[in-house]
C-alpha cells in the first residue's frame, strides 16, 4: 500500500536576495507567481520538498529545494530570471517502479527500477533514456551520470518523449528517487 500526504510542504518565496522585498507564502503547487510577486530571488523552504521553476506553468530549468534557507539560491542554479512556479513534491510512502526505454513512445530497451541509478550506461547498458513510465514514487531525472546536472521532476504517469517536456534537458544518464529527501 502506498501513501502520498499533500500537506506536509511549506516555502516563503522573497523578491530579492536575502529575504528582502515582499513575500509570499506557498503551500502548494503555483504556476505562474506574477500574480503575487514581481521577481524571486530568494526562498525559505520551513517544510517539505518543492521543484522550483523558472519559467511558467512548471517549465524551463528546475532546482529541487528542501527544508533550508536560499538568500541566492537563484543565481547559484543558473535561474538569473528567478523563480516563475513552483510544484510541492508530496511524501510517498511505499514502493517506487519505474520503466524507462532507451527511445521515446516506450520503444528500445526497457529496464524497471525499483532503487536509485547512478548510471543507466554501466548499470543497465543503456545509451540513454527518452521516454518511461513512471508507477509508483516520484523521481528525480539527471542529464548526468552520478546525479549531476539538470533534473526534471517526474511524478507518477506515462512520459512518452523526455526531450519534448520543455525541460531543457538534452538527455538521462541517472535517476533517483525521493525520499528521505525532504
Amino acid at each position: 500500500m502506498t501513501t502520498t500526504d499533500m500537506s506536509m510542504g511549506k516555502i516563503i518565496f522573497y523578491e530579492d536576495r536575502n529575504f528582502q522585498g515582499r513575500s509570499y507564502e506557498c503551500m502548494s503547487d503555483c504556476a505562474d507567481m506574477s500574480s503575487y510577486l514581481n521577481r524571486c530571488q530568494s526562498c525559505r523552504v520551513e517544510s517539505g520538498c518543492f521543484m522550483v521553476y523558472d519559467r511558467t506553468n512548471f517549465m524551463g530549468n528546475q532546482a529541487f529545494m528542501r527544508r533550508g534557507e536560499y538568500a541566492d539560491y537563484m543565481s547559484m542554479m543558473g535561474m538569473s530570471s528567478g523563480i516563475r512556479s513552483c510544484r510541492m513534491i508530496p511524501m510517498h510512502r511505499g514502493q517506487f517502479r519505474m520503466k524507462i526505454y532507451e527511445r521515446e513512445n516506450f520503444s528500445g530497451q526497457m529496464n524497471e527500477l525499483m532503487d536509485d541509478c547512478d548510471n543507466i550506461m554501466e548499470r543497465l547498458r543503456m545509451s540513454e533514456c527518452q521516454s518511461c513510465n513512471v508507477m509508483d514514487g516520484h523521481w528525480l531525472m539527471y542529464e548526468q551520470p552520478h546525479f549531476r546536472g539538470k533534473m526534471m521532476y517526474l511524478r507518477p504517469g506515462e512520459y512518452r518523449n523526455l526531450r519534448d517536456m520543455g525541460m531543457n534537458l538534452s538527455r538521462v544518464m541517472s535517476m533517483r528517487r525521493i525520499m528521505d529527501m525532504c
